[in-house]
């Protein structure tokens, strides 16, 4: 049978096939973004079918992060669909704009890769890689370890995976289950707003100062059940905000208040600011703190190092090792390479991304503009119209990332990557975003 919702048709007898015709429905753009499903027993009465079907149907596409629920309201399908990434925010970029939008590295700041590549083939070719040998690289994971121990993260295992985010979904899929709750940073990095619906988990925003994230909002998100916190401990994407001493030891004391709480430590630019860590990691039984190569090496080079509480490693490394098994060692000798040969100036290349990011921050300032960017290669600005912010400034030449792409319920905003941008240009660059932010009231956009 068929149960007709405005223009779409549900179709379906069993709780796989109804979901998977909503699914295939919302892909297609048939059911909008949105959109409220037909409560379970109408639909069920329409399709004649059980309404236990429908509900289990429901289960299914939530699961699958293709709608929410909300109790008497209903359902509907998601506002940001998993088959719908947040990248694909981004603005059509007209040929001679300047991009800002990417959130990619200064290639001149990324070290060469042939020594390490060459290095990591001879060793291949001495001593190549099989089946059974160990996931983890001897010396990448001494490394790591001396890494971490010189940064104060507490002892634990290490282990490899595919980048950061493999990492973090690896992490909590094997702590939560559909339905839970993960407070996330907002504004924070679409990835994670991403992923954690598509987990069939739910994302409950904290807010975020230049300190990290809020204790109050921390603390009322654990109060509300969330069992995960995914904190960013530098550079955090898009606002740069770098936990402080201070705010580690307050947001530390909230969470001693809920030890069963999966706490993740993101390091990502590990490698690229001189700005001291400041970890949560150990607060809570269960925790993992990981780094990625990809913004001080290079986004191609797919490799993350994480160390977390010997529970949560483990089944990190269960689940890779049931799907992909391990990470090239290809890749792992490439990165322990870098690392033993000191490969990177971190001095230097913190102080270049600094230098744009202050002259941007300043210039703004001068403009009476509030943006933030303590640390990492990107700059925030509060704007009060995304849109129009965005649509301006690719008319003057610049494109830039709506806040769309970070935000859940915090203001808006644009982010800024200053890695394309040389000091020199940082007060054009100002002039634009003032205009386009508050434009004259007369003119092409009065």
């Amino acid at each position: 049978m068929t149960f007709v919702l405005g223009e779409y048709m549900f179709t379906g007898q069993g709780a796989a096939e109804i979901a998977a015709d909503v699914e295939r429905a919302v892909g297609q753009g048939a059911l909008a973004p949105g959109a409220a499903l037909p409560p379970l027993r109408e639909l069920a009465a329409r399709l004649g079918v059980n309404p236990n079907t429908v509900a289990a149907a429901y289960r299914l596409l939530r699961d699958r992060g293709v709608i929410e629920t909300a109790g008497r309201r209903g359902s509907r399908v998601r506002p940001r669909p998993v088959t719908t990434a947040r990248d694909e925010i981004r603005p059509a970029v007209p040929a001679g704009a300047r991009d800002l939008s990417t959130g990619n590295p200064d290639l001149a700041l990324l070290p060469p890769l042939s020594p390490a590549l060459a290095a990591a083939a001879a060793r291949h070719a001495e001593r190549p890689t099989l089946y059974g040998a160990p996931p983890v690289d001897e010396e990448l994971e001494a490394l790591a370890r001396a890494a971490f121990d010189a940064d104060g993260v507490p002892d634990g295992p290490v282990a490899v995976t595919s980048g950061s985010l493999d990492a973090i979904e690896r992490a909590l899929t094997g702590h939560l289950r559909p339905g839970d709750t993960v407070a996330v940073e907002d504004p924070g990095w679409g990835s994670v707003f991403d992923i954690v619906p598509a987990l069939g988990m739910r994302a409950v925003p904290v807010a975020v100062d230049d300190d990290g994230p809020r204790p109050e909002d921390v603390d009322r998100a654990l109060r509300q059940g969330a069992r995960a916190l995914i904190v960013t401990d530098r550079g955090q994407n898009p606002t740069g905000a770098t936990i402080s001493a201070g705010r580690a030891r307050e947001l530390r004391t909230v969470l001693a208040a809920h030890p069963e709480v999966l706490v993740v430590d993101d390091d990502h630019v590990h490698g690229l600011t001189g700005l001291p860590l400041h970890p949560l990691a150990g607060s809570t039984r269960h925790w993992m703190l990981v780094r990625s190569t990809a913004k001080a090496y290079g986004p191609d080079l797919r490799l993350a190092v994480l160390t977390g509480d010997p529970v949560t490693v483990d089944r990190v490394r269960g689940r890779l090792r049931l799907g992909p098994g391990w990470v090239s060692h290809l890749l792992q000798h490439t990165v322990a390479h870098l690392w033993r040969t000191g490969a990177v100036d971190v001095p230097a290349v913190s102080a270049a991304y600094a230098a744009r990011r202050d002259a941007l921050v300043g210039a703004l300032a001068d403009h009476g503009m509030a943006a933030h960017g303590r640390s990492g290669m990107n700059v925030w600005v509060p704007v009060p119209d995304e849109t129009g912010a965005v649509t301006r400034l690719l008319h003057a030449g610049w494109a830039v990332a709506p806040g769309a792409r970070f935000r859940l319920a915090s203001p808006p905003g644009i982010r800024i990557t200053v890695s394309p941008v040389a000091v020199a240009e940082v007060p054009a660059l100002a002039d634009a975003v003032a205009d386009a932010v508050r434009p004259r009231r007369t003119g092409r956009y009065g």
